[in-house]
């Protein structure tokens, strides 16, 4: 199972958050071309209550190391969630995708029965196993934010598509 806890994770959080790095050059182009400040595109949220686009990046890198961290049975690494440009976006993402590139299935061992203790001591506290905590929560929040801010971007007029978010591996 750990095989299969790595290759549902890892690989996963690699596809998307290149993807993710390729849309995000693409947006930074296209406010380029269409001489408009970048903020406009990384302060754009889908409605008032929901998080704008470097949120929405954050958050996904957020979502794929602290899951593949968990589960590796490794630190989470901690992010200052700073970042204003695409630079300093494609630097997180770069950032994450080093961390888990560094993870091997090994780390992955016992990882579908290992309990995942989220929000430690507070009153949101929430235990799972690593199995539901990888399937049930940590990749639909991943994706959720992964897809929020294809969204955005969509919404604003990037022409992407469903190709340009599953990666050109799928294409």
């Amino acid at each position: 199972m750990a095989t299969y806890m790595y290759t549902t994770s890892v690989p996963v959080f690699k596809q998307l958050l290149n993807s993710l790095s390729v849309i995000l050059t693409k947006a930074e182009a296209y406010a380029i071309e269409k001489k408009f400040k970048p903020t406009v595109l990384l302060d754009a949220r889908l409605f008032p209550d929901m998080f704008p686009l470097n949120r929405q990046v954050q958050i996904a890198t957020d979502f794929a190391k602290s899951v593949s961290a968990r589960l590796a049975g490794v630190e989470v690494p901690a992010y200052d969630d700073n970042e204003q440009t695409f630079a300093e976006l494609q630097e997180r993402i770069g950032k994450t995708l080093s961390f888990i590139e560094s993870l091997t299935p090994a780390q992955f061992e016992g990882s579908e029965t290992r309990e995942i203790v989220l929000r430690p001591g507070t009153p949101k506290e929430k235990k799972m196993v690593g199995h539901t905590y990888l399937s049930n929560y940590g990749l639909p929040q991943f994706f959720f934010h992964a897809t929020t801010a294809y969204a955005i971007l969509r919404h604003n007029g990037l022409e992407v598509g469903k190709g340009d978010f599953m990666g050109a591996e799928l294409r």
